[in-house]
């Protein structure tokens, strides 16, 4: 099965976050799952850092050097994705999980999220 990781998901499970679920960390750990990251995610908390909303105990740099050791796969933005993106219902005001929802549609994808507004839409998802 394919998934992937919402933002969130993935800073608590670099940083050992008892907030991630137990079936969380259970997929995340399983070599047979494959998973994802978003570069929207990548994107986003490039831009918190930025701002001084997420002050991050690492660099950037080093945040795509975890996410390759631990054999996760960054997945880019294409056209079709900005398609789907445009056609969501407006549940959810957030565009880097507007992205994340969306490619998770194109790509049959199961996101990774605790974040109730991204239940609410037509994905499939697990917590």
């Amino acid at each position: 099965m394919k998934y992937i990781l919402d933002t969130h998901a993935l800073l608590w499970f670099f940083e050992g976050d008892t907030k991630l679920s137990e079936t969380a960390r259970k997929i995340i750990f399983d070599d047979n799952s494959t998973k994802f990251i978003s570069v929207a995610s990548i994107w986003e908390i490039s831009i918190k850092n930025r701002i001084g909303k997420l002050p991050l105990k690492k660099s950037l740099s080093d945040i795509f050097d975890k996410i390759e050791s631990n054999g996760f796969g960054i997945i880019g933005i294409d056209r079709k994705c900005v398609e789907i993106y445009n056609t969501l219902p407006l549940i959810h005001r957030d565009p880097f999980d507007g992205i994340i929802i969306a490619t998770a549609k194109y790509k049959q994808m199961t996101i990774i999220t605790s974040d109730e507004n991204i239940q609410k839409y037509d994905v499939d998802w697990i917590w």
